[in-house]
């Protein structure tokens, strides 16, 4: 991460996260420069049911699905998905 300050990101929930949380969207304090693994760890301190839940999860940013280690910006949307049963 970078610096000291702070920036906000959306949250949204699905499907099993949005279980542990109890929420389908939360919005993170997060310092500038965080990547989207990082609000994971901020996310998993504020919400502990969501530990364990980390395997398979893809993210997008503002509807675009991205890397763990891409960089947010203040105002971004992130949403965690999680693993998708195939068929």
């Amino acid at each position: 991460m970078v610096d000291d300050r702070d920036m906000q990101v959306r949250v949204r929930f699905f499907a099993a996260h949005r279980e542990a949380t109890g929420q389908s969207a939360y919005e993170a304090d997060v310092p500038a420069g965080a990547r989207a693994r990082d609000v994971w760890r901020v996310l998993v301190e504020r919400f502990p049911t969501l530990d364990g839940h980390a395997s398979g999860t893809a993210y997008a940013v503002n509807q675009t699905v991205v890397p763990a280690d891409t960089v947010l910006s203040e105002g971004d949307e992130l949403a965690l998905l999680p693993p998708m049963a195939g068929g």
